[in-house]
């Protein structure tokens, strides 16, 4: 760490050396403290000055880390997009002729207790980023975007300046998983499409991006070794639309976009329910017995499919699926949905978990799924989606595993906002705003033990939308909420504090083109 503190130090003594005396302007005051930032950092301290960030500002990163500088060229390219500033990124020729810097520096700073933490000073003619991880760095460039003002101010120089609020953050998660899930099973959406979707997660701060990508109605995955999956099963969706699937290489390029924001994609293949397409595919795998005939379904219908739990062809067939899926996701989780499978008995319900778990990490991942796959005795790196049973994920903490906080009554974004609501269903209640985010995983089940706790994920079912603007109408404004729950101390969250905040997004929301619900809860200054 010395040796990179003392290579900055050169750096900025050596800009201001080689740069004329400029008369210094006379900034007005700023406070940093009242930005409206989401999520909320865990500490703010404001110095009252600012940093006029211009075409004569350039970006620098720690020497020999191609990480920091991936970061450095994300926020260069932000930055343009929404000044038309084009800033060098490690660029010699900037040292000559820039009066400002932003430095984006990876420490080993014990003050950085998470792998995402982040310290951001604005000072009047530098900024310093310093994160360990360039993960932290990524989420740090976030509240640096957010900083930026939408107006520029044209009265101090001859030409505009962005004028950044100085001061001091100091910020790290709450949770380690931070997630959205989509449902591209039951209506099929793009690759541009979810990198719409990316692209706003990763703004707010959220690292996990869990892709349904199987059910009843749709099978969204190229599998090279069963093609019928996608030639079959991928032709139908709810509503009797033409569906579609990822190719493999698709697949890849989701993956890619996603790491690019610090994001990991969670692949999930739900069984044994919810596996009418794979055994309209594959008459060999279904279950029989009170499981419906397979045949196209574009209802929404739930729980009366089943794969045969007891056939070697079965698990032939997942161990081919999860081999597949494996070795194009990065990601440590496998998502095995596990849920309402109502025509699977029981006792073959917990024998196919048990034994898909070991699949699961014979390809070298943990197995994730909702939280019926309890019922088996899993192992305790496995970990469980809490969506409606508190009884299995307490039966999986005592076991050890982690969970994930899901609460279909909280946090599904595929229910209404409220009576008039265009899309979305109500089965489990109206989910306003302010019900979204008046409330805290930590105390909504007050048994479940917190270190068990290592995140929240706010679901996207698609049964009632079919395209990034119905998309946008469910997930706008209450997965902002979600993000801030995900990262922010609980101490530190307010409603009616965040409702001011959360109108502010505004000006982002219509650069971004994001068709949010404009929930009277909120005064949006329209």
């Amino acid at each position: 760490m010395i040796t990179r503190v003392i290579w900055v130090f050169i750096l900025i003594v050596g800009l201001a050396a080689c740069q004329p005396q400029k008369e210094e302007i006379n900034f007005p005051k700023t406070d940093m403290g009242k930005v409206a930032l989401i999520p909320k950092p865990l500490k703010t301290i404001p110095t009252h000055s600012a940093f006029a960030l211009d075409g004569e500002t350039a970006i620098f990163t720690s020497q020999g880390n191609p990480g920091f500088e991936s970061v450095a060229k994300f926020l260069s390219y932000e930055i343009k997009a929404k000044t038309g500033l084009v800033l060098g990124v490690n660029s010699e020729a900037d040292k000559k002729t820039i009066e400002r810097v932003v430095y984006i520096n990876q420490s080993d700073s014990e003050d950085l207790a998470s792998p995402e933490a982040y310290q951001l000073y604005v000072k009047k003619d530098s900024i310093f980023l310093n994160a360990k991880t360039a993960a932290g760095a990524f989420r740090g460039i976030q509240t640096l975007r957010q900083l930026i003002p939408e107006q520029t101010n044209d009265t101090l120089t001859d030409h505009p300046l962005w004028l950044i609020p100085t001061g001091k953050i100091l910020d790290e998660p709450r949770y380690a998983y931070r997630g959205s899930m989509l449902d591209v099973a039951r209506h099929f959406f793009t690759v541009e499409e979810i990198k719409k979707y990316l692209d706003i997660l990763a703004y707010y701060k959220f690292n996990v991006l869990h892709l349904h990508l199987t059910d009843d109605q749709g099978w969204r995955i190229e599998i090279k070794s069963w093609p019928k999956l996608t030639e079959i099963g991928g032709a139908s969706e709810v509503g009797g639309g033409p569906g579609g699937f990822y190719t493999q290489e698709q697949f890849k390029e989701i993956v890619a976009y996603a790491a690019e924001r610090h994001i990991s994609i969670v692949p999930e293949i739900d069984t044994p329910g919810h596996t009418n397409a794979a055994s309209l595919s594959y008459p060999i795998l279904h279950a029989g017995g009170k499981a419906d005939k397979p045949r196209v379904r574009t209802d929404m219908l739930v729980g009366y499919s089943s794969l045969h739990t007891r056939k070697d062809t079965v698990y032939a067939f997942l161990d081919d699926v999860i081999r597949e899926i494996a070795a194009i996701s990065p990601s440590p989780y496998i998502h095995i949905g596990g849920d309402e499978s109502h025509v699977t008995k029981k006792k073959d319900y917990i024998h196919f978990v048990e034994k898909v778990e070991k699949i699961v990490q014979k390809h070298g991942k943990q197995m994730m799924g909702w939280n019926e796959i309890a019922q088996g005795e899993i192992s305790a790196e496995s970990v469980i989606q809490l969506w409606n049973e508190p009884h299995n994920a307490l039966k999986a903490a005592k076991n050890g595993s982690k969970i994930v906080v899901s609460s279909a009554e909280k946090m599904y974004l595929d229910m209404k906002y409220d009576s008039i609501s265009e899309y979305g269903l109500t089965w489990a209640g109206l989910i306003p705003v302010d019900v979204a985010y008046n409330w805290d995983p930590k105390t909504y089940l007050e048994e479940l033990p917190q270190e068990n706790i290592i995140g929240i994920e706010a679901p996207l079912w698609s049964e009632t939308i079919s395209n990034s603007r119905e998309l946008e109408y469910l997930a706008f404004p209450r997965v902002i909420g979600f993000a801030e729950m995900g990262w922010s101390a609980p101490e530190h969250r307010s409603w009616d504090e965040y409702k001011v905040r959360l109108a502010q997004q505004l000006p982002y929301l219509k650069s971004m083109k994001v068709n949010y619900y404009p929930t009277k809860l909120v005064d949006w200054g329209e």
